[in-house]
């Protein structure tokens, strides 16, 4: 086993560590966090490589990792610079990347899934597993104030941050984006006459579901081109935001005559 690098919390490489909890510091920096070897090894097996990483020699094993600097840390330490303030053994710093509209490919019948105004980093996580679940073209969050690079969002989506392409912008070029690609704009609004079994929702297509608070902005029902319900039948009178995007996506799917292959 290699001795140990850091032994303290106090060290000022893990006070910067945990210092990138604060999403200034990670914007400023122009890194994220990434936690557990699961996570780990889906980003660097879609293309990204870590700047740091921070381990426990019991726990985890660095050998596969050439390029980064690597630290070996104790116990202790590693689980104090953990978000979740208990760590799995290793904690990787990466490069934030492009998140810009123009990086997106619609593909020749694209699917996009769109998320406007959400108000957990979880929501948009579990959103991107589905988009990966569903073989989707692209995310794209409507809301240039979400923060990608929260580390709930790459745990939620169990690592679709490094697979979905994802845009973060406002309403207006993602519904511009949209139209030059010519993809029906589909929301989901409980006020719709049509629901997710009798609309058309057949690729190629974009569906957009709002806040859990607030729903769709009046600017994102006007801008779509068909509102679309799911039917509750209890007192409930919203779902999730990701469950009601899973909801859409996959009966999009269906009516496109495409499976997602493989399973979760």
């Amino acid at each position: 086993m290699p001795d140990l690098d850091i032994t303290s919390p106090a060290n000022p490489r893990i006070k910067t560590l945990i210092g990138l909890r604060n999403r200034r510091n990670r914007d400023r920096e122009g890194v994220f966090v990434v936690e557990g070897p699961r996570l780990l090894a889906r980003a660097v097996g879609a293309g990204h490589q870590p700047r740091q990483i921070y381990y426990d020699p019991k726990r985890f094993d660095p050998s596969p990792f050439a390029g980064p600097v690597i630290f070996a840390c104790s116990p202790d330490t590693l689980s104090r610079a953990s978000y979740r303030g208990s760590d799995e053994g290793v904690i990787a710093v990466f490069d934030q990347f492009d998140l810009g509209i123009d990086h997106l490919d619609a593909g020749p019948v694209p699917l996009i899934l769109m998320a406007e105004g959400l108000e957990k980093p979880g929501n948009l996580g579990a959103i991107l597993r589905t988009a990966d679940a569903v073989g989707a073209d692209a995310a794209i969050a409507v809301d240039p104030e979400i923060d990608p690079f929260n580390p709930n969002v790459a745990r939620s989506s169990t690592g679709a941050l490094f697979t979905v392409p994802l845009a973060v912008t406002g309403l207006d070029p993602a519904v511009a984006w949209l139209r030059v690609h010519s993809i029906r704009l589909l929301a989901a609004d409980p006020s719709a006459d049509g629901d997710l079994w009798s609309v058309d929702l057949a690729p190629p297509c974009a569906l957009l579901v709002g806040s859990e608070h607030l729903g769709l902005t009046a600017e994102a029902r006007e801008a779509a081109d068909t509102l679309v319900s799911i039917p509750m039948q209890g007192q409930t009178d919203s779902l999730n935001a990701s469950v009601t995007m899973a909801l859409l996506a996959y009966e999009a799917r269906r009516q496109g005559g495409s499976s997602p292959q493989g399973g979760g």
